[in-house]
């Protein structure tokens, strides 16, 4: 872990040299990074009853023919 310590502490000192518009901005997306990587790992450790469903009715429209086949060079 003191990897990303030390890590972290050249991106701090690397951020704190640019103009405070630019300090702001970097925060911001920092934080809002942890903020969505907690929110998700919320999510996954709920109960995947939601997921398991999402999952059937994924299927069950398969099954019925209402599902296209995915091709990557189009998307």
């Amino acid at each position: 872990m003191s990897g990303m310590s030390n890590l972290l502490d050249e991106a701090y000192a690397v951020a704190k040299e640019l103009p405070e518009d630019e300090q702001q901005a970097i925060g911001a997306v920092l934080l809002a990074e942890i903020d969505a990587d907690r929110r998700w790992e919320e999510l996954l450790a709920q109960p995947s009853e939601i997921i398991e469903r999402m999952a059937d009715q994924a299927l069950e429209n398969h099954r019925l023919g209402k599902t296209l086949p995915l091709d990557p060079d189009t998307l």
